[in-house]
């Protein structure tokens, strides 16, 4: 793994409102991209997609997230050679009634340097 230096370790300008708060209740679309946009998930074949040991993890992972954190819903996904698509929903848990909350209550709007 090479190392990175502040300077070109940002270079996306980010498109996230900077006053709005990310943990509340909505639906998200989420894209996660592996480094270098390697095809590390599988592949496709004859325009299928054929998941890896590394994508059958990043599916499972997926599904686990609503099993571990109860103010999520997850809507539909598709995970491809090189990056995963999601919608992710994050449910009003103001009447949570056994006390657990999410890990995160806010997710920053700035990017950090």
């Amino acid at each position: 793994m090479r190392n990175r230096t502040l300077s070109n370790q940002h270079t996306r300008r980010s498109i996230r409102l900077p006053s709005f708060d990310y943990a509340s209740p909505g639906a998200y679309f989420v894209t996660i991209c592996t480094h270098g946009r390697e095809c590390l998930l599988g592949e496709l074949v004859n325009g299928e997609m054929r998941m890896n040991e590394i994508g059958k993890i990043v599916e499972e992972e997926w599904l686990k997230t609503a099993e571990i954190r109860h103010e999520i819903f997850l809507d539909e996904f598709v995970i491809m050679p090189n990056h995963f698509h999601g919608v992710v929903w994050i449910l009003d848990d103001r009447n949570d009634t056994d006390g657990r909350r999410g890990t995160a209550r806010r997710a920053p709007t700035t990017e950090r340097l």
